[in-house]
């Protein structure tokens, strides 16, 4: 059984990345079984996505996950990937973007939100367990994939290259031309080269 969890911010794609990593899976057969809880996510606020794969083939019976079982969290936001850290398996992968989405609670604030100190403390506390943790300078990529509407697509496969999850980066390609809508499906393609490159 895998776990994973996305987490982002509404607007970033968290739950279309879902719904591709959940097609490549059930394309190598797996059972699967996702959730989201998106709340205010039209509004900017915060967004999670639940995917649970029986790459054993195991039978997946419920959809969300308990804090301390995902073998991966993606977070499309490093405050994010903050919050929703105590869902991370002891030994899990946590994979963030580094560029911060600042909360309206933060530009209300006299003290200026620091993307950079958030990421350094993530760091911080995985530092004596066995997680391990990969900052993806999501700037630098997307700037390459000459998007940022490829964010999701780029979180993935940076991820997948991790090699935690049992999917490379063809079942994502397959995944991507089923998933997305078609006339993004080539700068979608073209982000997973720029990871792969």
């Amino acid at each position: 059984m895998r776990n994973v969890l996305l987490a982002g911010v509404g607007g970033q794609g968290t739950v279309l990345a879902a719904k591709v990593l959940a097609q490549a899976a059930e394309q190598k057969g797996w059972q699967v079984r996702t959730a989201e809880t998106i709340g205010m996510a039209q509004r900017g606020g915060n967004v999670v996505s639940h995917v649970r794969m029986g790459d054993g083939g195991e039978e997946v019976l419920a959809p969300l996950l308990a804090q301390g079982t995902a073998d991966m969290i993606i977070a499309f936001e490093p405050a994010e990937a903050a919050r929703v850290l105590p869902y991370l398996a002891p030994d899990g992968v946590l994979v963030t973007a580094m560029t911060a989405i600042q909360p309206v609670t933060a530009a209300l604030s006299k003290e200026p939100y620091r993307a950079v100190s958030v990421v350094e403390g993530l760091a911080a506390q995985l530092e004596d367990t066995a997680a391990t943790f990969m900052a993806v300078d999501d700037a630098v990529l997307t700037r390459l994939a000459g998007s940022r509407k490829v964010l999701n697509t780029l979180l993935l496969a940076s991820a997948l290259s991790a090699g935690r999850i049992p999917l490379d980066l063809d079942d994502l390609r397959r995944a991507v031309e089923c998933c997305v809508k078609p006339r993004f499906v080539a700068l979608n393609l073209a982000a997973i080269d720029v990871v792969s490159a």
